[in-house]
């Protein structure tokens, strides 16, 4: 709890000192599992956060097929509780929409049941995957969103983030980039969170390698750190 406390701090602290910009917007990330998110862009959450912004991340699913050995309903118990200690560093807002993990499907149904929870947030911006991505459940995230997208008039601004580029999200060419340098630490506690999934191996496996990532956009944007997107006109 001290960490989780030291982080939450630091985020109070950096809205009282640069208060937030502009007017409060609501943001929403649609990801596939509990880890996605904050990977991909758990900087730029946290920094949404600090600027006074109210965040919200939906799981598709619950990370069920995620941890060997273990039946979908324990590793489902435990990804969700290691999602909801990712909310509390990051101060986001988690919903789970209830996919199962490697089962995904694209139906009327579960396109209507996003669009429930997004028209009652009413966001301005809207994250998610890249469709070109070789994992299927990134896959089904994206295309429900985009769905929603139009069905919604096309009324919020909608991005795409990048998981494992070139492993996992391929041909990624960013339109626009987030500074995470200030952030670097709290996207790290977040992701540390996901004890289950290895976050080491996350942040620093040749495959994923997301600190090489952040160094990697950082050095596009002449900064530090960076995390990039794609944004969808």
């Amino acid at each position: 709890m001290k960490k989780l406390t030291l982080y939450k701090l630091l985020v109070f602290n950096l809205l009282m000192c640069f208060g937030a910009i502009g007017q409060s917007e609501k943001i929403v990330c649609v990801g596939a599992h509990p880890d996605d998110p904050e990977t991909g862009m758990g900087g730029t959450l946290a920094k949404y956060i600090a600027e006074g912004h109210d965040v919200y991340i939906i799981y598709l699913t619950t990370g069920e097929a995620g941890i060997a050995n273990l039946s979908h309903k324990k590793a489902a118990t435990i990804r969700k509780k290691e999602a909801e200690c990712a909310n509390e560093v990051l101060g986001t807002k988690s919903i789970f929409l209830g996919q199962i993990d490697g089962q995904t499907i694209y139906t009327p149904k579960w396109e209507n049941k996003l669009n429930e929870i997004l028209r009652k947030i009413n966001p301005d911006i809207v994250y998610t995957h890249w469709p070109v991505d070789s994992h299927r459940d990134h896959q089904i995230a994206s295309l429900l969103t985009y769905q929603n997208w139009l069905k919604m008039d096309k009324h919020f601004d909608m991005y795409y983030f990048e998981v494992c580029t070139d492993y996992q999200t391929m041909g990624f060419k960013p339109t626009d980039y987030v500074d995470i340098t200030a952030y670097q630490e709290i996207k790290k506690a977040a992701v540390d969170c996901h004890t289950s999934q290895k976050p080491e191996e996350i942040y620093h496996d040749p495959h994923c390698n997301h600190f090489g990532m952040m160094k990697k956009r950082g050095e596009e944007m002449g900064v530090s750190a960076a995390e990039a997107f794609i944004r969808l006109y």
